[in-house]
């Protein structure tokens, strides 16, 4: 069995350490070289929540040969028609690409590799890439988990073995409703991915913010009226189910869920949006495959998304240069709060 993690960054970097870690070989490709050399020479260091360094096998994409079994995809959606046709030559028969990105991603993968060569995962989860070889895991160990989905098309032995790969991190919930679970998933990360990256803070920084918590819970509420529109059944989250805890249909409703916000994010507060993360390094950040998703589909549907518009909005301003990464942003929302 052979296996990759393409796009092996914060988040690919944690998986590939716990992986290795517990007994499975798999090749951690990026087309950073010095995070690859760093890999190679100093093995995955791992802090944070946790400590921990472990030898890996880091490539970069024109090293990769032969044929894999699995490959986890962990790019960003940007590219994703470019590197999941690059990818495809490299499947076995039977072999499989698993999405953990974020967004909806499964049907365009498929329309490449098929929908028997598609699996979805959410990482429930939060990592940084600090130096090259170097990952500070922002979630608490007791917290983290997967939950996975399938495409019509794949079998038992391929999602089994997909499934007991991931176990070598932390639990795997198995997602009979992959859509939902995607829309759960979009939800947070439109909402404090979104929002932290607006304020050029971490998950903390707008769940445990009176002000920012205003903008966060009509940011859900949009996200729950959209995917519900869209035909979506939302999944729970780690065992909660997200819309009775956050949506509402009166002031005292909002208002609750406005304090149950920094209760809900205590075990993430510590998460830095990747899309900020991406900002700071110069990189064109993907606001278009996350909180762009909700106001896609609430054009398609006929919902009004003005908050995620915004912060599609800012964060564009924000990319651009026209806008600095700071708390006082979230005041650019007060027209839309009265």
């Amino acid at each position: 069995m052979k296996c990759a993690i393409y796009g092996a960054g914060s988040l690919g970097t944690v998986l590939g350490a716990y992986m290795t870690k517990n007994g499975v070989p798999v090749e951690l490709v990026n087309r950073n070289k010095a995070h690859v050399a760093a890999l190679n020479e100093k093995g995955a260091h791992i802090t944070g929540t946790v400590e921990m360094t472990v030898p890996v096998k880091a490539i970069t994409p024109d090293e990769m040969s032969g044929e894999y079994n699995v490959i986890f995809l962990m790019t960003k959606q940007l590219l994703n028609k470019e590197v999941v046709t690059f990818l495809k030559p490299f499947l076995t028969e039977d072999g499989v690409i698993v999405t953990l990105q974020n967004g909806i991603p499964e049907p365009g993968i498929a329309e490449i590799v098929g929908a028997g060569h598609t699996m979805g995962c959410t990482v429930e989860w939060g990592a940084a890439l600090t130096a090259p070889g170097v990952c500070t895991l922002t979630s608490e160990p007791d917290s983290l988990s997967f939950h996975m989905g399938k495409m019509d098309g794949i079998t038992d032995s391929q999602f089994n073995l997909v499934k007991e790969l991931l176990e070598k991190m932390c639990p795997v919930h198995t997602e009979e409703n992959l859509l939902g679970a995607r829309w759960s998933k979009l939800l947070i990360n439109a909402t404090f991915s979104g929002l932290g990256t607006v304020v050029g803070g971490r998950f903390g920084d707008v769940s445990e913010n009176k002000d920012a918590q205003k903008v966060a819970v009509r940011c859900m509420k949009e996200c729950i009226d959209v995917g519900h529109a869209a035909g979506a059944q939302f999944a729970p989250v780690q065992g909660k189910d997200i819309t009775k805890l956050f949506y509402y249909t009166n002031p005292i409703k909002r208002t609750i869920a406005q304090l149950l916000v920094p209760i809900a994010m205590k075990k993430h507060r510590d998460i830095e949006p990747s899309m900020l993360q991406d900002l700071k390094n110069g990189k064109p950040c993907e606001v278009d495959a996350i909180n762009g998703v909700v106001c896609e589909w609430g054009r398609k549907c006929g919902i009004p998304t003005p908050i995620n518009d915004r912060i599609v909005e800012v964060i564009k301003k924000e990319q651009a240069g026209e806008l600095k990464f700071e708390a006082a942003n979230i005041r650019l929302f007060d027209d839309l709060l009265k």
